[in-house]
Order: C-alpha cells, then sequence, then structure tokens
C-alpha cells in the first residue's frame, strides 16, 4: 500500500507539471538560490506569488542533490525559516520560488529540536486518527486555523547522503508540520482545509 501511494503521488506531481524531473537547475532557481538570505518568502496578498504556491513542484534530480546549487539551496531555506522576521517551524521550496520537493523541518521529536532539510519528500503512511490543532503558515502572514492532521506517519524522501529512498516514522507536532509543508509541494495551503468557523487573524 505505501508503494503504491507514493507512485500515485509521484505520477500526480509529474503529471501536474506536465514534465520529467528537470535534469539541472534552471538559471531562475539558481539566481534565487544565490539571493542574499534570508529569501523572500511568496504570500498570497500577490497575484503572482500566489500562481507559483498553487503549483505543484517537479522532483529533485538525486545527482542535483550533491551540488553546491543544493547545498546553497538547504542553507538558505534554513536562514530563511529562522530569520527573527519568520520564526517559523517548517517551509518548503515553493515559498522562496523554487519548485522543488523539498522542505525544511524543525523536528521537535528529537534532542536539541534541530531544523532538517528533506529532499523529494512525500507522506507515505498515516496511522490513527486526524486531530485538529492550530496552524498559521508563513506565506499567510496574520491568520490562523485549525486542521485535522494526523500524529503519526511515514515520511518517504532521498537521503543526500546515500540519494537512496529512505523511510522514517515520524509522530506527534513534527508529523503535523511535515503534511503541512508537504501540501504545500502540492500546491495545498492549510486554508484549503482549515475547519469551519477556526480561521481568525492573529492578535498582535
Amino acid at each position: 500500500m505505501k508503494n503504491y501511494i507514493r507512485i500515485l503521488a509521484l505520477s500526480s506531481a509529474l503529471a501536474v507539471c506536465a514534465c520529467t524531473p528537470k535534469a539541472d537547475w534552471s538559471k531562475a532557481e539558481k539566481a534565487t538560490i544565490s539571493a542574499e538570505a534570508p529569501l523572500r518568502v511568496l504570500t498570497i496578498y500577490d497575484k503572482s506569488d500566489s500562481v507559483v504556491l498553487r503549483t505543484p513542484s517537479a522532483l529533485i534530480e538525486p545527482e542535483l542533490i550533491q551540488t553546491e546549487v543544493y547545498d546553497d539551496l538547504k542553507a538558505k531555506l534554513l536562514a530563511t525559516v529562522t530569520d527573527p522576521s519568520q520564526d517559523g517551524v517548517g517551509i518548503a521550496g515553493p515559498q522562496v520560488g523554487i519548485l522543488r520537493r523539498v522542505v525544511a523541518v524543525q523536528r521537535f521529536d528529537k534532542e536539541g529540536e534541530p531544523f532538517e532539510v528533506y529532499p523529494n519528500i512525500f507522506v507515505t503512511a498515516t496511522r490513527g486518527e486526524t486531530a485538529p490543532g492550530p496552524e498559521g503558515c508563513l506565506s499567510i502572514p496574520g491568520w490562523r486555523g485549525d486542521v485535522l492532521r494526523y500524529r503519526d506517519i511515514d515520511i518517504e524522501y532521498t537521503s543526500p547522503k546515500t540519494l537512496k529512498d529512505t523511510t522514517e516514522r515520524v509522530q506527534g507536532f513534527s508529523a503535523v508540520i511535515f503534511q503541512h509543508e508537504c501540501d504545500h509541494l502540492d500546491g495545498v495551503l492549510y486554508i484549503d482545509k482549515v475547519v469551519e468557523g477556526t480561521l481568525h487573524q492573529r492578535q498582535q
């Protein structure tokens, strides 16, 4: 079942993009990634930004993961999500204008609560029941709302060290963050799933 879900997700991502995985980083990607950190975070309040945020992301060719461009992207994602102007717990490639399946997530389930970056990531299994919890988004500043999420999931991603598919079980709040960020990679925002009547502006 897990492999079936992953195959469906891969097929969907590629079909919607109407392309095969890219063979190299594009000039536009390189220009965006090379910008000074923190990178600009796209928001739904800008029409062109919103188009990007609603576009499914492409896979990263495994050989591109062991490049200086990827290392720079990884560093910029971490610098952006942890910048005091953002102070987030996760960020996805599309949020900085990079339509690739890559996310940075704070692992509250690990000692020291480190931020880690995951290329070609998918949620491949869920366990138990969903439960509501408050969510916000760097791309929708000023708002929060409750979303139903699983607290026990499997993620699969390409290991940057071995370039092999790696499966990991994640539980608790970190599982919620992974689901939120993986939604971004499919062009889905949390407001699409918010529990009716819970969306509200955050108090300053």
